[in-house]
């Protein structure tokens, strides 16, 4: 049986790398909300380039972000810490940097711009895994790594949120957005930077319990572990976490005509829902083996996957809400998969070696987010025509006939008055 631990928001702080490195990733997910969610659009209206060659030259950007994973292994193996966090934020800097120095129609500066992005994203969660792991142990970590998905998560939104405000602005505004994310990446590296966290990776550590085959020394002095199953099955996980971001919307607004306001209301409960619940979830579950815990998540995923595949079959006026309620079902599959997913990695990896396995696992995750769109969109059948004499068939041919005054109650043409 696993040893619990309590929350203590103190020492919360202290086990996520104190103080100033939680301003750090408060202050770097505040940039990042302000500009990921319309990097999109930047490129389309600011950049003027086309939907298609926007979209290509960002998945290029994240696929080749992830071909770093390797170094940046070997770089946290040599006991870098807290240096490997402030880079991979310097490097979005220098993306952001190249993003307001593209000219409009450029194609390949934006893709090199997306490309230090991808970078940066990718690198920043395995480094943060690691100082983490580097100053908290046991099941305190996985508190702390809770903790620092929850802070983070809430910057996210807050920045998003801002972001949006701004953008009847138009491309100014998107402009400025661009250069206030660069300024936030700027302050969150030095803020990582003066942290100064550095590990001796030959030190084995005999701290990180829990009936997961975790630490000790013996561990310290044996090969890396292949983790083989574990990451397929991250594939999957994250695969199948993409779904409320990318299916849902689909299907509620073309399948199931709902108003957009339902995918909205989904995406801020997750977020609220993260915000407040990832701690004390993740605590709660410390009392059984983290192996135990993201098998839970799994079962309650397909739950609520079975949940929408029934709620998607009931009549329009009760799949949206049965949708949205089913998504907190999902939420919570979340949040037991995110408490526990990075810090088996941790307890399962020896010090010597949790760098290459944090980078194995960010790899996992990457393909399973670059993957899932497109097949998530090739699944999702296309948005059905209705039949012929349909009463959306109806109403269209009526609201000609009335603005040709040949409608019911008609004499014959008439002028229609605008």
């Amino acid at each position: 049986m696993a040893t619990t631990t309590k929350i203590r928001p103190r020492a919360l702080v202290r086990a996520s790398g104190g103080p100033r490195y939680a301003v750090a990733l408060a202050v770097d997910a505040l940039g990042t909300g302000l500009l990921r969610p319309f990097l999109l659009l930047y490129g389309v209206t600011v950049l003027r380039l086309s939907a298609p060659a926007t979209g290509t030259a960002m998945t290029i950007g994240v696929v080749a972000g992830l071909v770093c994973m390797p170094a940046v292994g070997r770089w946290l193996d040599r006991g870098a810490r807290s240096t490997v966090v402030a880079v991979s934020m310097l490097v979005r800097v220098v993306g952001v940097a190249l993003l307001l120095a593209t000219p409009a129609g450029h194609v390949w500066p934006f893709a090199t711009a997306t490309l230090f992005l991808g970078i940066g994203n990718q690198a920043w969660p395995a480094a943060h895994a690691a100082l983490v792991a580097t100053v908290a142990h046991g099941r305190e970590r996985d508190a702390a790594l809770a903790a620092g998905r929850a802070l983070r998560n809430a910057a996210l939104g807050i920045g998003a949120l801002l972001a949006t405000a701004c953008l009847a602005g138009g491309t100014t505004a998107l402009r400025s957005l661009a250069a206030a994310t660069g300024l936030a990446y700027l302050a969150a590296a030095a803020l990582a930077w003066s942290v100064h966290l550095h590990a001796r990776p030959a030190a084995a550590s005999a701290e990180d319990g829990g009936g997961d085959g975790a630490g000790g020394a013996d561990a310290a002095d044996g090969p890396a572990p292949r983790m083989r199953a574990l990451l397929a099955a991250n594939v999957i996980y994250v695969f199948c976490l993409n779904i409320p971001e990318i299916a849902l919307p689909l299907v509620l607004v073309t399948q199931l005509h709902a108003s957009p306001v339902w995918s909205a209301a989904i995406f801020v409960a997750n977020t609220v829902l993260v915000v407040t619940l990832q701690v004390p979830v993740t605590v709660l579950m410390s009392r059984f083996p983290r192996r135990t815990v993201l098998a839970l998540a799994g079962v309650v995923l397909t739950a609520s996957y079975l949940g929408f595949l029934a709620a998607t079959s009931l009549a329009p006026g009760w799949a949206a809400p049965a949708v949205a309620a089913v998504s907190v079902v999902c939420t919570l599959g979340e949040i037991i998969y995110a408490g526990t997913a990075t810090a088996l990695v941790t307890a399962l990896a020896p010090p010597h070696a949790l760098g290459r396995a944090l980078a194995r696992f960010q790899l996992s995750t990457g393909l399973g987010l670059a993957v899932s769109p497109a097949v998530i969109t090739t699944l999702t059948p296309p948005r059905p025509r209705p039949p012929l004499g349909h009463p959306r068939h109806c109403d269209a041919a009526l609201r000609v006939c009335r603005r040709r005054g040949e409608g019911p109650g008609s004499l014959g043409p008439r002028r229609v008055l605008s």
